[in-house]
């Protein structure tokens, strides 16, 4: 089963770059993604192959990026359409589940950041 782990980061530039530098350099595959900020930090779950979590753990830790959590996560294929994220939220209500965390994996899936300054994101991405 997949592993998320859990990445504190400070909120300033570069540090994601260095989140997937180091990983990448670990040889471990991001398989989907979450990042958010608050509070003059930045929080990140990233999805993991369940054989590479460890790797990416030790690579991160060496780095000075601490990983605060790793749990297991379901991956479950829906359909794109209207309501699906609906219909399966209430399916998991319903079993007296309670998500605490979900977000899209890559692959086909198109990646949207939010920024402080998107003129100058739109100008390096070119």
């Amino acid at each position: 089963m997949p592993k998320d782990l859990t990445v504190v980061l400070q909120d300033q530039p570069g540090e994601l770059a260095r989140l997937g530098e180091v990983i990448g350099s670990a040889g471990v595959n991001i398989q989907g993604m979450c990042a958010f900020t608050g509070e003059g930090r930045g929080i990140v779950h990233v999805l993991v192959d369940d054989a590479k979590a460890s790797a990416a753990h030790r690579a991160l830790e060496d780095a000075g990026l601490g990983v605060a959590d790793e749990r297991e996560a379901l991956v479950i294929d829906i359909e794109d359409r209207p309501g699906t994220l609906g219909e399966l939220a209430r399916t998991l209500a319903e079993a007296n589940v309670n998500i605490e965390l979900a977000y899209t994996t890559f692959g086909g899936i198109k990646l949207a950041i939010a920024t402080d300054d998107l003129d100058s994101a739109r100008a390096a991405l070119g």
